[in-house]
């Protein structure tokens, strides 16, 4: 029998040890590529000529996002492109240098956008309470006029299952609202498109590909540090459940991509007088009839061999 891929140096020779990594580095990369692929396909999130412009914070996530689409983008059935853009906030101690560096490694056509924003956030928000609802306002802002002066069609964020998960909650709990994170979103103003290629992910296989890919990390000292955060409750709550209750988030994301107006009470969606579903947008009788959805046209990338 082979030994278990976890197992440290010590209980390893230093070559065992490397090839174990290796092969547990391909089996999440060929994991978190089929699960991008059929998101991507599930929700038409890249279509041909599209100009992707991939969000980096420094954080595993989006490093792992980038990895993917680059991978993806090597077998895809349609032509599109990729740009990395990362938006420099001026927190003290920033490392600037290593996102540059990573990404000339890459080749890739890249962007550091500098807007001081961390002074605004400090000099807005008292102390002890969260930034993170008027930094992400700011940092929106930035990248979706960032995009629209570059030809961008297509704004890739590094969110995963467990984001849109825990986002459900935060709505629930705090919110008063049924809602989350949409795998595919657009502005108000229809000026921008958001996508989540790694909405089928879960965060613990993309932890684990990051350290494996070693990804230099840069941690947010703005508002990852902060204490008692809501989302860190939620957070919390999660892997307490994962352990105790092993495939509980596997079914609730399943609901999530499951929902049945008629058993819910929101009147704007269903009309319980006549028994039938509403257009969100017109108040008309959906009518589009199983099986006739057309076919998104970045195909069906998670069962090809790739």
């Amino acid at each position: 029998m082979p030994k278990a891929i976890t197992d440290s140096p010590k209980q390893l020779s230093s070559n065992e040890y490397e090839r174990s990594c290796k092969v547990e580095q391909n089996k999440l990369q060929k994991r978190l590529r089929r699960e991008a692929g059929r998101a991507i396909a599930d929700f038409s999130m890249i279509e041909a000529g599209d100009k992707v412009m991939c969000c980096l914070s420094g954080g595993k996530d989006s490093y792992a996002m980038l990895d993917i689409l680059l991978n993806l983008q090597k077998n895809a059935p349609v032509s599109f492109e990729l740009i990395a853009v990362n938006l420099d906030q001026k927190q003290p101690g920033f490392p600037e240098e290593i996102l540059p560096g990573y990404l000339s490694g890459l080749g890739i056509e890249y962007h550091i956008i500098e807007k001081d924003t961390y002074s605004i956030v400090k000099d807005k928000v008292p102390e002890g309470k969260t930034t993170c609802g008027l930094c992400s306002r700011l940092r929106r802002g930035i990248l979706y006029n960032f995009a629209e002066e570059h030809g961008v069609t297509k704004i890739a964020l590094g969110h995963h299952r467990d984001d849109l998960l825990e986002t459900l909650f935060l709505n629930m709990f705090y919110g008063g609202k049924l809602k989350t994170m949409p795998p595919v979103l657009h502005s108000d103003d229809g000026r921008n498109t958001v996508i989540r290629p790694l909405a089928y992910s879960r965060e613990k296989d993309i932890a684990r590909y990051a350290a494996l890919r070693q990804f230099p990390i840069i941690p947010c000292n703005l508002c990852g540090s902060q204490e008692n955060l809501q989302r860190q409750v939620i957070k919390d709550m999660f892997q307490q459940w994962d352990k105790q209750h092993p495939g509980r988030l596997e079914t609730m994301f399943k609901a999530l991509c499951n929902v049945e107006p008629s058993h819910l009470a929101d009147t704007s969606l269903y009309d319980f007088r006549e028994g039938k579903r509403l257009d969100e947008k017109q108040g008309a009788v959906q009518t589009v009839a199983p099986g006739l959805e057309p076919e998104p046209s970045f195909g069906r990338l998670d069962v090809l061999n790739i």
